[in-house]
């Protein structure tokens, strides 16, 4: 499958998303990345770059003339349009992704950021003629917020039309499942047990930290994850022409 991105400017950079995060980095023993939901999260698709560095600020009423933007330099792609306090990032690509297949448009996944929040769409880009923005609403008046130069504002990827309407949404006592109500009552046990010999010293839960079931795909009865299980994100990059 493919996914095209015609440009139109010049200046945003579209990249592989990254799997580091300054705020994982920073944490005690880089604790959050053995979290492999989030690890995976981190690189689920792909990082649009702000080229240039700005702060800006809004002052709490719906004008559209109530944020001020203050750019480092020119080339500038964030501006107020709607008004709301809604910052708005100039997108200059036309996607096209395969037939019967979208894209989500929100903000950089597991990148917080203080009085402000990214938005998101879902967007037909199997046969729209033109651009999108990406959006972020402030959530705190008269606060500065910073957008350095090459930082990630908006995170795009595929996704499969009319998959989320076809699920058959059902909540059932998980009794109904025998097998997986074992499993998971002995995982619960071993869990518990775990915990509680993580806090003696020397211990093998306190030298191994986790249990690594869901890292390594399987349960206390051996390997249960299908052969798609991974461990990491692999997005590729966008070629360009020769």
């Amino acid at each position: 499958m493919k996914l095209v991105a015609y440009a139109i400017g010049n200046g945003v950079e579209i990249v592989a998303a990254s799997p580091e995060r300054d705020w994982m980095d920073a944490a005690r023993e880089r604790a959050p990345y053995r979290c492999l939901p989030l690890a995976i999260a981190n690189t689920h698709g792909w990082e649009l770059r702000n080229p240039v560095g700005f702060s800006a600020m809004w002052g709490g009423t719906p004008g559209i003339d109530d944020i001020v933007v203050m750019p480092d330099g020119e080339g500038c792609i964030a501006r107020s349009h709607f008004g709301e306090g809604v910052l708005t990032f100039t997108v200059p690509f036309i996607f096209r992704t395969p037939p019967e297949m979208d894209l989500i448009v929100q903000g950089p996944i597991n990148r917080p950021k203080d009085a402000i929040s990214a938005l998101t769409g879902v967007v037909e880009s199997d046969w729209i003629p033109y651009t999108f923005t990406m959006n972020w609403k402030f959530t705190r008046a008269r606060t500065a917020v910073r957008f350095g130069a090459g930082e990630p504002f908006c995170h795009i990827f595929p996704v499969r039309r009319g998959d989320v309407e076809a699920m058959q949404p059902e909540i059932r006592p998980l009794a109904d499942d025998p097998d997986l109500d074992r499993r998971y009552r002995e995982w619960s046990a071993s869990r518990d047990r775990f915990q509680a010999d993580l806090a003696v010293p020397g211990s093998a839960a306190a030298k191994a930290g986790w249990q690594k079931h869901y890292q390594h795909g399987r349960d206390l009865d051996g390997p249960a994850a299908p052969s798609s299980h991974r461990t990491r994100g692999r997005p590729r990059p966008f070629r360009k022409p020769g």
